[in-house]
Order: structure tokens, then sequence, then C-alpha cells
């Protein structure tokens, strides 16, 4: 991607003042962002994806650290996935649910399930805080092709994701679950059942945000094989 080729003529990329690191303690992280927001659509979105770009609500950004090159963009190639005999067993266990595509729509059983996540898995960190508004601009805010989609067990709802799709394929921008069905392996079955709707969509990848070797929170990324990662401006395959 090159900022003078079509469609990245008006898009403008500046970067932000450095912060806390929210993966690596110890570390200052500081993000390029790709602006104006409205100049964004769902053509300029993939090539930004393609070029290591994610998108928080109307927030496009990639990681811009000087010192530091932890944040590696990866996708998984969904035509040579082959599931785990774990995988399998997790989407047998979870293959009950019923999952429905939705809008963007504000929904008090949604921001419910949210805060609970939150609340779990985060708490302390700022994010269990989040109100009806920041939830709004984080997930219902989008210029792209968007949607969420919602997975029941009979009337229960028990995850949420937030997912893109762009050209090459379907990006997994948040996902949320029930933190009291922990032993379901909710997060995993997503992953899986995001592999599966790319398939179904004959897309090549399912682009995973970033993945950090010192990352615990990240680790999860390198189970999904072969997994590529955005290195030195080329996409290869990382090393199990």
């Amino acid at each position: 991607m090159h900022p003078t080729e079509p469609p990245f003529q008006r898009i403008q990329f500046y970067l932000t003042a450095h912060y806390d690191c929210s993966y690596l303690s110890d570390r200052r992280a500081r993000s390029q962002v790709a602006t104006p927001t409205h100049l964004i659509d769902s053509r300029a979105y993939s090539a930004l994806i393609r070029a290591g770009f994610r998108r928080s609500g109307q927030f496009t950004y990639r990681p811009h650290c000087e010192q530091c090159h932890a944040c590696v963009p990866v996708r998984v190639d969904v035509g040579r996935f082959s599931p785990s005999r774990t995988q399998r067993r997790c989407l047998k266990r979870n293959g009950h649910l019923a999952a429905r595509f939705l809008p963007l729509d504000f929904r008090d059983e949604h921001y419910a399930l949210y805060r609970a996540y939150l609340g779990s898995r985060h708490a302390g960190g700022g994010m269990d805080r989040d109100g009806p508004d920041q939830y709004t601009q984080f997930l219902l805010s989008s210029n792209v092709d968007s949607v969420l989609v919602e997975f029941r067990d009979g009337d229960d709802l028990v995850m949420v994701s937030l997912i893109d799709q762009v050209d090459d394929g379907v990006s997994a921008v948040y996902t949320f679950f029930d933190p009291a069905r922990e032993q379901q392996s909710l997060g995993v079955y997503g992953v899986l059942w995001q592999i599966e709707l790319a398939k179904r969509l004959e897309l090549p990848y399912l682009y995973l945000g970033y993945w950090i070797a010192e990352s615990r929170k990240m680790a999860y990324k390198k189970q999904y094989p072969p997994l590529e990662g955005l290195v030195d401006g080329r996409w290869e395959v990382l090393d199990a």
C-alpha cells in the first residue's frame, strides 16, 4: 500500500502521542491513524487491513512504535486450516448454538453481556466501566461492511461477535461472551465459526488483529495454523 495510490490520494496518516502499551506493561506505544474517517469506505478499509491496520469504532489504526515491533498483524489461511482434535471437540460441544446476523443496533441484552464480560476479563483496566456511549462508539459505529452475530443457547444469549467483511476475507473485530460459560471455550468456538463463515463466503482469510509473542493474551492466535503474519511488508507463514 502506498498513500499516493487509489483509493488513498485524499486519506492522511498521522501519529498519536505515546501512551502506555495495553499488552506489554513495560512499553510505551504509538499508533498511526488513517483519517478522515468518512473517506475510509469498504474499498479503502480492505486495503488498509491488508497493510496491517485494524478498526476500533471509526478509528482505523496500526501500531507505529519506534523501538518495538512486537505487534504482528496476522490472518488465518482458511483454505489450509484444519482443526485440531481439541478444536473439533469444541465445535461439537457448541454446535447446537444458534447464530443470527444483526445490524449494528444497540440492544440492552448485548450491552449487559458486554459489561459482564469486561467485569470478568478486564476488571480494573478502565474498559469495565464503559457506559452505553463508549460501547456504542466502540462496537456500533462503522463506515464499512460490518455485522453483529449473536449466539444463543435456546433463549439464552451466550456470545456476540462484531465482524467486518473485506475484499479478501473476514476481519474479527471483537467478541464477548458469558463468563459463566468459561468451560465451553466460547472464544475458540467464535474463531472457528468465523473461519467457517469465511469459507462459506469463499473468502481466503480470517484477519485476527495482532499477535504478540510476549503477550499471553495473544498466544491463542497461534492455535489456528497456517497463521500468516505481515513481516517487513510481506505476508508470510509464521513458525508454529
